[in-house]
């Protein structure tokens, strides 16, 4: 009740600012999202008895609540310096400034393996055209190693030329989040009652990663939808989003949609649909949305952390064992995350494949 207050007072004190044609502050309002700092857990992340530590347990207590509850939490101590995360948004702010005719210079095509320059009206969330542009990225690999499953997929990223820097900056900043990414799991394996290391088998070997690089016009509208309502395709998504502007919105257990207001030097963290099989439904993945309301240009870089791309996904037997299927309770099948990723791109992307 006292979350669904804070949310009506956001929503009615918005809605007013927008009458009067100024931009709210955001930073006034209380998040409604558990604030997790995992710095106790990265001190012990390489230890096996990790779970023994009381900073730990603390973490992975919270990172099992929030889980639960609503999927989403946001991600402090995370030990990427705050100016390169800042770094990452100003250059991406510069992509996204130029014209249209540089920008298309990496447009994406199925051809090129759905990499690339994508502009506003190209992206379809449930047959909904979203109001957003974005450079889209993935690990990168050899032809021919995933078979006809992987040929879609086969190609080399598209990074903008300009601003200059660009390739670099963005390669080590995928490397740190990978880290990361890896480290946050082994506390959510702690978290569900395995070892630190029940993501880093057989199926989490090579993984694979996704970025969206993503940019949201500033609308004189309100609830354009800058990206229609989904949920993440992966195994764990980190989210960093410009820390002056509120848009994305999570939806929790009693229907309702939550701001995700910025928190400056955090990450946005959520688990996505491949965690939810693998601990046996036990952890959701939970349905988000963007609506930028604010008159000002959004940018918002998505890192998404997943198995390997061939990697049979079902229940982890430990899983299976500590929270067996009980009634009518889903009954998980096994996915092959290549076909699950390629199909959700082939959907997501109709209109471009149409005119290809």
């Amino acid at each position: 009740l006292y979350h669904r207050k804070i949310v009506f007072t956001y929503v009615r004190a918005k809605r007013f600012c927008h009458f009067l044609n100024i931009e709210m502050v955001t930073a006034d309002f209380k998040s409604l999202l558990p604030v997790i700092d995992i710095s106790p857990l990265l001190a012990k992340c390489d230890d096996f008895d990790m779970a023994k530590d009381a900073g730990v347990a603390e973490v992975v207590k919270k990172l099992d609540r929030a889980c639960r509850d609503v999927g989403f939490f946001y991600v402090t101590g995370h030990g990427i310096s705050d100016d390169l995360i800042k770094k990452v948004r100003e250059v991406t702010h510069q992509f996204f400034e130029l014209p249209y005719e540089e920008k298309l210079k990496i447009m994406i095509t199925p051809a090129g393996g759905y990499r690339g320059y994508q502009r506003i009206g190209v992206n379809f969330t449930s047959g909904k055209q979203d109001m957003h542009e974005a450079i889209d990225c993935y690990r990168e690999f050899k032809q021919g190693r995933y078979g006809d499953i992987g040929k879609v997929l086969e190609g080399s990223n598209q990074w903008p030329g300009n601003p200059q820097e660009y390739k670099d900056l963005m390669e080590e900043y995928i490397k740190l989040c990978t880290d990361l990414s890896r480290n946050i799991l082994r506390g959510i394996s702690l978290a569900l009652g395995g070892s630190p290391y029940e993501f880093e088998g057989k199926m989490m070997r090579d993984p694979f990663w996704i970025m969206r690089i993503l940019g949201y016009p500033g609308v004189s509208q309100e609830n354009v939808i800058g990206c229609g309502a989904h949920t993440d395709y992966g195994l764990l998504s980190l989210i960093n989003q410009d820390d002056d502007k509120t848009a994305l919105q999570v939806r929790d257990l009693a229907g309702d949609w939550i701001p995700v207001i910025p928190i400056p030097g955090s990450f946005v963290c959520n688990i996505g649909d491949m965690l939810k099989i693998l601990s046996n439904g036990v952890y959701e993945s939970t349905l988000h949305r963007v609506i930028n309301n604010s008159p000002r240009y959004r940018v918002c870089v998505g890192f998404f952390y997943e198995t390997n791309f061939n990697a049979v996904v079902e229940p982890l037997d430990i899983f299976k064992e500590k929270y067996p299927v009980k009634g009518t309770s889903q009954v998980f099948k096994r996915i092959v995350y290549g076909e699950h990723l390629v199909h959700k791109l082939q959907t997501t992307f109709t209109n471009l494949v149409e005119h290809s």
